[in-house]
């Protein structure tokens, strides 16, 4: 399990890693949803492609894990799997994923937004690190 939930006074704060960029993007949305508790539905699997750009890396998680909350907020439906690629050029960054999901059965806890707070993506010893805090 390559994240953690961390304790924070009143938000939920989760550290990351992974060996690259674009899986961290992945495991970040996995953390997230184990944080949430998200619970598919048993069904057809639903498939969507999600095209994304930001000036940096931590504006991008940002907005990829954004649209994940407002997909299971707004649609109701809850993403399991992720194929995501990660392109820097001059002008920013540039997301694509294409992802695997079904209806949102349930979840436990609701996440608001995915925070701008403290948030770095920075390389270490494992890899990608990356702290977030999700409002609740």
């Amino acid at each position: 399990m390559p994240y953690e939930e961390l304790h924070h006074t009143a938000d939920w704060c989760l550290r990351v890693w992974a060996d690259n960029l674009p899986s961290l993007f992945a495991e970040a949305a996995q953390g997230m949803n184990a944080l949430s508790g998200a619970q598919p539905a048993p069904g057809p699997v639903t498939r969507r492609t999600l095209s994304l750009s930001a000036p940096d890396a931590e504006s991008l998680l940002v907005a990829f894990l954004s649209e994940l909350i407002y997909a299971a907020e707004q649609e109701k439906v809850t993403f399991s799997r992720f194929n995501v690629t990660t392109l820097e050029h001059s002008d920013g960054w540039e997301l694509k994923a294409e992802m695997d999901g079904a209806p949102l059965a349930s979840a436990t806890k609701t996440i608001k937004a995915a925070t701008y707070h403290n948030l770095q993506i920075r390389q270490t010893d494992r890899g990608y690190e990356v702290e977030i805090v999700f409002d609740v």
